[in-house]
């Protein structure tokens, strides 16, 4: 190869050198950026819950200085919290202690204000669903609690429920849990109730269509069958 040649191609590898190195550099960069924007947006979720959970909190704390002979106190993350309790259960006297977001250790953190404070006969607890993975870390706490605190208490267990669309990839843990949450609750005496299979479609194994707005939340139709599960619970616990 002459000299001529010799230059072209040393200035072909260099210019495939650069090249290759801008396109790497602006994925890179692209990935940093992504991984960045991920963090500022967990971290600003984080920030909304933690004011929500404290604001909920603190009208918890309010409203327990007027309640008298409360029946059930529903505790639990956001499908507790979008449950009109007070519609759904008209003779019963209710409150609803859910807060969207909520894992096992923000109820362990809350007891006082969402259980004890409110002395219900019946606490229905549905909680877990935020965190699959750790929801055992804090969930028999929560039980202890009870038990140590209010030992007369009833309690109801609620499984977690099926999903479907991106939730669903989560419908194989939560029958995992729900067999351990069923244990526990054999364990220490308290009722367990599933609400797995109740919205389940049996022909996608997963929660039906028409029960759901985003493949994990209840609309008013997934709330109906619900209700129509635990009426007959609570109404047996209470008499």
């Amino acid at each position: 190869m002459n000299t001529k040649g010799k230059i072209i191609l040393i200035s072909s590898i260099c210019v495939g050198v650069i090249a290759v190195s801008f396109v790497g550099g602006i994925i890179l960069s692209n990935v940093l950026y992504q991984n960045f924007r991920q963090k500022e947006l967990e971290e600003l979720y984080q920030k909304e819950f933690e004011f929500h959970y404290q604001e909920r909190v603190n009208d918890f704390t309010i409203e327990n200085e007027t309640l008298h002979d409360v029946d059930i106190s529903f505790v639990g993350d956001s499908l507790t919290e979008g449950y009109d309790v007070k519609t759904y259960y008209p003779d019963f006297n209710v409150v609803n202690r859910g807060i969207g977001g909520d894992t096992t250790t923000g109820v362990l953190g809350r007891m006082k204000e969402s259980i004890y404070d409110v002395n219900p006969k019946i606490t229905s607890l549905l909680i877990g669903a935020n965190n699959f993975k750790t929801m055992f870390n804090d969930y028999e706490d929560i039980l202890k609690g009870m038990k140590e605190n209010m030992p007369n208490i009833k309690v109801v267990l609620c499984s977690l429920t099926s999903m479907t669309k991106e939730w669903g990839r989560n419908n194989e843990i939560a029958k995992e849990n729900n067999v351990r949450i069923k244990t526990l609750a054999d364990s220490y005496g308290y009722t367990y109730v599933d609400l797995y299979n109740p919205l389940l479609d049996e022909s996608t194994n997963e929660l039906r269509l028409e029960y759901t707005t985003d493949g994990g939340h209840l609309t008013s139709a997934g709330y109906e069958k619900v209700t129509s599960v635990l009426t007959p619970v609570y109404t047996s616990l209470l008499n």
